[in-house]
């Protein structure tokens, strides 16, 4: 069976023989992102569902995972996320007035800020989170799970090579 990618790497080897040698990752790492925009949009639309933008389900998630009290300092978003402070500034002031989170000043050093979440922000990502993973497993059904394990091992094995070892 074959696929778009292959149609792609084809066209290549036709067009640039020469570049046959070293069309060998596209394979995978075009399918990786051919996958991660199917994806993505899946779960675009399943945060959508739930009130939020996928930047505010990943917000969200990152605080409900971190154990309670679910709180993260500002920084450690700002380390977490990888984007500007102003970026994380502007999504928590949009959270914040939703009720999704607040901001908790420490009591002895007023210049460190948590972002905590709140009730209302639990409830949210509650049901965000179980209707997100239905979401996953509806875009896997029809794949074999040990195909699907196989594939995450391989890639976790490229993502290590990458030097992709965070876990934030």
């Amino acid at each position: 069976m074959s696929d778009a990618v292959d149609a792609i790497v084809g066209q290549w080897e036709k067009e640039r023989p020469d570049l046959t040698p070293h069309l060998w990752p596209v394979h995978a790492l075009a399918r990786i992102q051919r996958l991660a925009r199917v994806v993505e949009k899946s779960c675009k639309a399943t945060a959508t569902r739930h009130g939020l933008d996928y930047g505010e389900f990943d917000v969200l998630t990152t605080l409900k995972r971190s154990g309670p009290p679910y709180q993260l300092t500002a920084g450690a978003f700002l380390k977490a996320a990888m984007v500007t402070s102003g970026a994380i500034t502007n999504r928590i002031d949009k959270m914040e007035a939703k009720g999704l989170v607040e901001r908790v000043r420490e009591g002895s050093d007023r210049r460190i800020v948590y972002i905590r979440l709140t009730e209302h922000g639990a409830a949210v990502i509650d049901d965000a989170m179980a209707d997100h993973l239905r979401n996953y497993e509806r875009l896997l059904a029809d794949v074999d799970r040990e195909t699907v394990t196989r594939a995450a091992d391989a890639l976790r094995e490229i993502s290590e090579a990458l030097g992709d070892t965070s876990i934030t």
